[in-house]
């Protein structure tokens, strides 16, 4: 319902490919090339699809696609980043109807239709917080670092609980 209308889908579709831009970026998996085009892609990649690499919820890349200056690892790591991307695409377009419409939203009722960009912009830590660690040099001890695995996880839970608690209140008149 909230993708009827067509500056929402805009919203949507620019807010869900930067974030997937960035989440792709931020693990690795979108990185400056060396020019040329090119796709290689492993001996097994259905085995390898699944299989986890350094971490946990993070996946083996099975295919290289080098675009000009721009190259791209595909793993399941793109599935997940497309579908978190997705929620918080859906997150702060509901946002932006709770601002230009507020009434559709109850915010007349309840202020929690403002609330629903919350797990939006705090779902970047869940790819991006191990990053930043490593660029600003901060010494994290092994239990900071193993609760990192549970961000991404809490981040879709909380991305779909808000949808859950906003698209109750979203009026469809």
């Amino acid at each position: 319902m909230a993708l009827r209308r067509r500056d929402a889908r805009t919203v949507f579709a620019f807010v869900t490919a930067g974030y997937l831009a960035v989440y792709l970026w931020a693990i690795g998996h979108l990185a400056p090339g060396l020019g040329g085009f090119g796709v290689t892609v492993v001996s097994d990649p259905l085995s390898a699809f699944f299989r986890p690499a350094l971490g946990p919820l993070s996946f083996t890349p099975v295919a290289s696609v080098a675009v000009g200056p721009v190259t791209y690892l595909f793993s399941l790591n793109s599935l997940v980043g497309l579908g978190l991307a997705a929620l918080v695409g859906l997150n702060l377009t509901l946002t932006y109807l709770a601002w230009t419409q507020p009434r559709a939203c109850g915010l007349g009722q309840s202020s929690t239709g403002i609330l629903a960009s919350l797990p939006a912009i705090l779902s970047g830590t869940a790819c991006c917080g191990p990053v930043v660690l490593i660029v600003l040099g901060v010494q994290a001890s092994g239990v900071l670092l193993t609760a990192f695995q549970f961000l991404l996880p809490v981040a879709a839970l909380l991305l779909v609980g808000s949808l859950v608690l906003i698209g109750r209140q979203v009026d469809p008149r």
